[in-house]
């Protein structure tokens, strides 16, 4: 307990020190004050208090609040009311919203699913096959591979698929929830067909064009020869967390060695059969809500089956006609949308509609098999239907917050005030990199947005790497290869934060779908994806140090790796008299 307080001590004690002075210059005209603020200290708050207190809602209002109350020049009165204005823009935004009804259509299909027993027949149909903890953990790794295209996508399959069967093998939902979270933006981040690969690459051609201004001004001699496209392929190799968190995942699947919080969870479901701890609150209370599931008369497995098939695939139809339209629509172009190519529609597509398009294709597939199979009745169906959107109104309600007090810290100038500060400092070219890391880290926990980061670190990273290359080294080689690893080092800090913060939708949609503890998903988490930034950073040094093949680097990345598991694995295991290997649990 006393560790924890001064913890928190020196957390606020940041937050209050990092303070912006009144009409600071390095912030922008819109977020300036005539008054002190302290840019750092909301999110800082709601994360504290919601590790400290176990309640995310209210530790994610207080940091709310307290934004407000600093943009109104700490007016009580009027930061609430502009509280509440925050919130209702979250909920109202067409993005936004369409997730929310998403959500509850997941919830709907998952609790029909639940009630037909199908969700039951299909871990019952893989059980055949697999018989251990581990074989468990590495299939669902697997699965987060597999459905690489999106990382919400990835959280729904993954997490309402393998929680069966994982429940069945004594894996705790935190490793189950860390699995997925792991195998969710790390995956979508680096694969050449997903949804994400259009915005990163449309945010390093924004960075291009800041290029192509300086040099049209003559701040630059020369300016990159190639594509955003060809920048971002030439980045992949230096994406260093993402790739070392995804071979964490695996290593530790297959070791079942552990440390931290995780090795207690997983001690605690191998021992005592409890896949949750006592008094945990669940994202999605699946059987508190819904009840014991049919143990006599079930659907079959087809029923789940289908449903996830016809939510995958409706949602790939959805994202080529969504992008496809965009792109008709933008250039003006008089063809069908199926004659447009699938991955130039893959990047110009709306995923939530075409999530929203998928999760009511799969409901009506479950709500059809439900009563197809005369488990369910048409009343007792819609009875599970509004039962199942109930599941989601806590975790929705997190989102939410979550949602707004990215909107509290946009206000208030959190992350200009990051990158300001450091990008003000004259650092040497090959430092750039681990700078841009570490920024990109910090404003991506503490915001909760991979996709916020990026669009705003990439047009400082990449004219910051190629102008200071030139300028130090006069090196066009160099300069290529400083951005790429200034790219890498953007996508790796910003997936680092959103993976593991508390205030991320896509952590919070983790711990929904496998119905984990939010707080137990935080916690336990959190060593995990931090050593892995842990190692990215000592890569990231070695690149300072004039070691700047990526061919080389991650060789010693994944080394160093390998054995700082184990070293942690042995050093968390003494500590606490837990077992370093865990047993195979032969279900």
């Amino acid at each position: 307990m006393r560790a924890k307080i001064i913890v928190i001590i020196v957390i606020l004690a940041i937050g209050l020190l990092a303070f912006a002075p009144p009409n600071a210059e390095f912030m922008p005209e819109e977020k300036r004050f005539a008054y002190y603020t302290f840019p750092l200290l909301p999110p800082l708050l709601a994360i504290v208090l919601a590790i400290y207190t176990q309640q995310v809602l209210p530790a994610l209002f207080a940091g709310i609040w307290i934004a407000a109350l600093m943009v109104y020049g700490y007016n009580p009165l009027s930061a609430t009311i502009e509280t509440w204005n925050w919130i209702v823009s979250s909920i109202t935004d067409s993005w936004n919203a369409t997730i929310l009804v998403f959500d509850f259509l997941i919830g709907a299909m998952v609790a029909l699913l639940y009630a037909s027993g199908s969700m039951h027949s299909i871990a019952e149909a893989i059980g055949k096959r697999v018989r251990s903890a581990r074989t468990a953990s590495i299939m669902t790794s697997l699965l987060g591979i597999i459905v690489f295209f999106d990382d919400y996508s990835n959280t729904i399959v993954v997490g309402n698929s393998m929680r069966p069967l994982t429940d069945k093998h004594r894996v705790s939902r935190e490793f189950l929830s860390y699995i997925v979270d792991s195998t969710a933006a790390p995956v979508a981040g680096l694969m050449l067909v997903s949804t994400w690969i259009g915005y990163e690459v449309q945010q390093i051609n924004g960075a291009l064009d800041v290029l192509k201004d300086q040099f049209e001004q003559g701040v630059v001699p020369a300016i990159p020869d190639v594509s955003g496209y060809g920048l971002w392929l030439s980045a992949v190799p230096y994406h260093f967390y993402s790739i070392l968190a995804l071979i964490l995942v695996f290593l530790i699947a297959a070791t079942r060695r552990h440390f931290g919080s995780m090795l207690k969870a997983e001690l605690r479901a191998l021992t005592e059969g409890k896949v949750l701890r006592d008094d945990a609150q669940p994202l999605l209370p699946t059987e508190s809500v819904l009840g014991e599931a049919p143990r006599e008369k079930r659907a079959p497995h087809t029923v789940f089956i289908a449903s996830i098939i016809g939510l995958i695939v409706v949602t790939l139809i959805g994202m080529w006609y969504t992008g496809a339209t965009a792109i008709i629509v933008e250039n003006e172009l008089n063809v069908a949308w199926w004659e447009i190519g699938f991955i130039d529609a893959l990047m110009n597509a709306d995923a939530a509609t075409a999530l929203l398009w998928g999760s009511f294709t799969g409901f009506l597939i479950a709500f059809a098999g439900a009563m197809y199979s005369r488990v369910l009745s048409f009343r007792k169906s819609m009875e599970y239907t509004l039962k199942g959107m109930y599941l989601m109104v806590y975790a929705n309600a997190i989102l939410v917050l979550a949602w707004t007090i990215k909107t509290a810290t946009e206000s208030l100038g959190t992350a200009d005030y990051v990158v300001k500060q450091a990008v003000s400092a004259n650092v040497p070219a090959l430092l750039v990199p681990l700078i841009i890391f570490l920024i990109s880290m910090f404003i991506s926990y503490t915001t909760g947005t991979s996709w916020g980061t990026f669009a705003l670190v990439m047009p400082i990273a990449v004219p910051l790497a190629w102008r200071i290359a030139l300028i130090q080294y006069n090196d066009i080689s160099l300069a290529y290869t400083l951005s790429a690893a200034s790219i890498g080092a953007v996508f790796g800090g910003g997936i680092y934060g959103d993976h593991v913060s508390p205030i991320s939708d896509t952590t919070i949609m983790s711990s929904m779908f496998t119905a984990s503890d939010h707080i137990d998903h935080v916690t336990t988490q959190m060593p995990y994806g931090t050593f892995a930034a842990g190692v990215s950073l000592i890569l990231y040094l070695l690149f300072a140090a004039g070691l700047t093949n990526p061919l080389i680097l991650l060789p010693i990345g994944l080394v160093l790796l390998v054995l700082g598991h184990r070293v942690l694995n042995k050093y968390y295991s003494r500590k606490t008299g837990l077992p370093e290997v865990l047993p195979d649990y032969q279900g």
